[in-house]
């Protein structure tokens, strides 16, 4: 299946509107918590100026200012394949998956 139709499917699935990104947009992502399971994102939403609107870890969060990095959408294929289907949920879905097939997806929609 294409990861278009896995988008929309998992979409469907959670009642979410279908906001894909594109190649050259920007997630945040701990690159060095990769690896670490479960792995976490939530889409948040944009305020003015910013382009990052998927922050992305795996393992445990931390608060330190440099624990995330900005990286192009199209280089998780390569990073971090398994989290591709759920990037098009709209801004205030929270994402946890893991490599054992747990999946948690729910809509906070206060998230700013």
């Amino acid at each position: 299946m294409h990861l278009e139709d896995l988008q929309k499917q998992i979409c469907e699935k959670y009642n979410s509107k279908y906001i894909p990104l594109d190649g050259r947009e920007m997630v945040a992502f701990a690159m060095q918590s990769l690896g670490q399971q479960p792995i976490y994102a939530v889409r948040i939403y944009l305020e003015k100026e910013e382009n990052v609107s998927w922050f992305i870890h795996c393992g445990e969060y931390s608060s330190a200012s440099d624990f995330y990095q900005a990286m192009h959408v199209s280089h998780l294929q390569e990073y971090l394949p398994k989290i591709l289907p759920y990037l098009a949920l709209e801004q205030g879905f929270h994402v946890i998956i893991d490599k054992h097939g747990y999946e948690d997806v729910w809509l906070n929609p206060i998230v700013e």
